[in-house]
């Protein structure tokens, strides 16, 4: 696994919150009444591509919301170009990811349970 420079780590925090402030100012009803939220984001060394790691509540949710997101991919992108334009020269491309460590640690959790 290849170590992030220092600029795509700035690049990647810069995202997380401006997409987490996007995500938040739609609202839950944007989202089926579901929580989403920015868990995490990882940025190509060309900066070209970012993935976005969602955090959706409740988890059964989850399909229903990615569909939404990926319909409002291209406005989601749109206001991101706006709040990094002084920053950066191109607006990366996002790509949508499930965050699932939560689910991971609930089975985790189960398992040690039994």
């Amino acid at each position: 696994m290849e170590q992030e420079s220092t600029r795509q780590l700035k690049v990647a925090g810069q995202i997380k919150r401006d997409m987490a402030e996007i995500i938040r100012s739609r609202g839950m009803s944007a989202f089926k009444g579901a929580l989403v939220t920015v868990s995490g984001v990882k940025i190509t060394p060309d900066l070209a591509v970012a993935k976005v790691y969602l955090s959706i509540f409740p988890s059964d949710k989850t399909a229903e919301v990615m569909q939404i997101i990926e319909q409002m991919s291209s406005s989601l992108r749109g206001e991101l170009g706006r709040l990094v334009s002084k920053q950066l020269r191109i607006v990366p491309e996002l790509d949508f990811r499930i965050d699932d460590s939560l689910d991971y640690v609930e089975h985790i959790d189960e398992l040690l349970k039994k």
